[in-house]
């Protein structure tokens, strides 16, 4: 079953002499519980790519289907609430929020939804996670590790249709990079999670069910 459909995909920024085009005509789509690496050297393509399939950014043109809806055809208002239900996004730099503990950062989309807990859920993701005995820490006081796993239980809580991973492990020292590719890994065959993960490491693209490579905006191979 098809999860994300791009089509025709295109972002161009400035005009004239300043014009630049981040992405140019892309087209591919992804299967449900499918686990997809996108690589690329910087300034490929990969992270506006990722941004506008996650409804951060809008495109210059072409269309994103997520489960059937295209995104882009929502007001502003509407796709922020989409995104929040149906977009797990997990960052290089964690983006948590540093006055909220674990369980508060992962909970978060969820009670900005107004949408009930299930605390058995919520236990079992924080225990799979390694973070029980964390869970009433505040950002800075765990490791980055740790931050990138609260980042990725924040994620995975509201069950999304696709989980968007922009480069997880590039502020991570090699133990710890292991730990949260291992735990992507899991998500995808344990929950089927369907999983698009930027990394510019191909050790780590490797894990994937399939690599998509860009270059220069357009999509050479995958």
């Amino acid at each position: 079953m098809e999860i994300l459909k791009v089509e025709k995909l295109s972002k161009i920024y400035g005009k004239g002499t300043t014009k630049v085009v981040a992405l140019d005509n892309v087209s591919f789509s992804v299967e449900k519980g499918e686990f997809v690496a996108i690589v690329g050297a910087s300034g490929s393509g990969k992270s506006t790519l990722l941004h506008l399939i996650g409804g951060v950014d809008r495109p210059t043109s072409g269309k994103v289907f997520i489960d059937g809806t295209d995104i882009y055809e929502l007001n502003d208002e509407k796709l922020a609430i989409f995104r929040r239900r149906q977009v797990g996004l997990i960052y290089q730099f964690y983006n948590l929020i540093p006055i909220l503990n674990v369980e508060e950062n992962i909970t978060l989309p969820m009670k900005l939804d107004n949408r009930k807990i299930d605390k058995q859920s919520l236990d079992e993701l924080i225990k799979t996670l390694g973070l029980t005995s964390r869970r009433t820490h505040l950002p800075n006081e765990l490791s980055g590790g740790q931050q990138q796993r609260t980042s990725i239980g924040r994620a995975l809580l509201t069950n999304p249709a696709i989980v968007l991973a922009d480069e997880p492990t590039g502020n991570l020292d090699s133990k710890a990079s292991d730990e949260i590719v291992e735990l992507l890994k899991r998500s995808n065959k344990d929950l089927k999670q369907t999983i698009i993960m930027i990394t510019h490491n191909m050790e780590i693209a490797k894990i994937a069910d399939r690599v998509i490579r860009l270059e220069d905006g357009h999509i050479v191979e995958g």
